[in-house]
């Protein structure tokens, strides 16, 4: 915390510091674009590039978006002063408000806050989530771990059907006992409660969690913190779509939008388990499979041009995944039989080291 104050100082430090020179006061924002993220092949991941664009209170094109930038920066800092976290949605309605004489706002929509944040969190090396910013909570997991929660101690394994729900905010978290082999991430929320009815976490000594569809930002740094903290191999399970293959490829390399901050949210040791092409004729899943529509070929093309999806393996799932214009969900392995997934795909896939990288 103290080390994010000192930051956010910092940047109106240096703002100061320009007025006293008499010289127009800017703000250096690292360029968010396409452009400005690459695939870095050492580490496995989507990282930003150095080129940035200045901000400047004395230009009529800026100015406003400076105002915004110093009004979030000074709000964090009162946030983090006082020892309080609040939503992405309340700042927004803690910052807004309407010039005096003027029909002139702040900030008239969340979808102005939220970018200034992004803007805040990537200039300064900071997760927003140091800043006791937080988003919804979306994600569960069950498993032998215990931690310490604001401290309150809770223990993973004894919270009955429903799992630890994740919170946005997971930086404060400690581990205090971790005792499992892997950690399994399932895009589903009926997979995950299917395999934690049957138990499967504590025969397979490991850590279950959904992600409930795409990885929301605390579950993803859950998922990077016990893998990097206690070398655990990462195994995701996900439909055999390009919606699923995509939520593997954010969890492992990260995203385009969060490319700044992959080294925290990134996994990049994660292996995909399945689904795959493969399995639906291995596992006679012909008959449960679902028409592949056009924007699933579509965007399983857009797919094959990602450096990261360019292995032999992974262009044979994505051709075949359009070729067959099918597609198959975790749900399709119950019409084998509801034990299905949990006493024979699961331990076989497992078993024979059956994974996509």
């Amino acid at each position: 915390m103290k080390e994010s104050i000192k930051k956010l100082e910092q940047l109106g430090e240096k703002v100061l510091k320009d007025v006293e020179k008499g010289e127009n006061p800017n703000l250096d924002i690292p360029l968010r674009t396409l452009s400005n993220v690459k695939y870095d092949k050492k580490t496995g991941m989507l990282t930003i590039g150095d080129k940035s664009a200045k901000r400047y209170f004395f230009n009529v094109a800026h100015a406003k978006k400076f105002m915004q930038t110093m009004m979030v920066a000074a709000f964090t800092k009162e946030l983090l002063e006082e020892g309080i976290h609040t939503s992405l949605r309340d700042a927004f309605y803690a910052l807004k408000r309407t010039f005096p004489n003027s029909n002139e706002n702040t900030f008239d929509e969340q979808s102005e806050s939220d970018p200034i944040i992004v803007d805040i969190e990537v200039a300064l090396d900071i997760l927003r989530e140091q800043l006791h910013l937080s988003a919804d909570v979306r994600g569960r997991v069950v498993g032998d771990v215990v931690i310490e929660d604001r401290g309150d101690s809770v223990d993973w394994s004894k919270l009955g059907s429903g799992g630890w729900s994740m919170p946005s905010n997971v930086e404060e978290i400690k581990f205090k006992k971790v005792k499992a082999d892997f950690i399994l991430v399932i895009e589903k929320n009926a997979a995950f409660e299917r395999l934690h009815e049957d138990k499967f976490w504590q025969k397979h000594k490991c850590i279950l969690l959904t992600t409930q569809g795409q990885a929301a930002r605390g579950v993803r740094r859950v998922i990077q913190r016990l893998s990097s903290e206690f070398k655990l191999p990462v195994y995701v399970l996900t439909d055999i779509d390009s919606y699923g293959l995509y939520i593997y490829s954010v969890i492992k390399r990260g995203s385009i939008s969060l490319s700044h901050v992959s080294d925290r949210l990134g996994t990049p040791n994660a292996k995909f388990l399945g689904l795959t092409m493969d399995d639906i004729e291995k596992y006679g899943l012909q008959k449960f499979t679902i028409k592949a529509e056009d924007t699933d070929i579509k965007r399983a093309q857009e797919l094959m041009n990602y450096e990261w999806f360019k292995s032999p393996d992974w262009q044979r799932q994505l051709k075949m995944l359009m070729q067959k214009k099918i597609k198959a969900e975790l749900e399709a392995l119950s019409g084998r039989g509801l034990k299905f997934m949990t006493e024979t795909y699961l331990p076989e896939k497992l078993k024979k080291k059956e994974f996509l990288d």
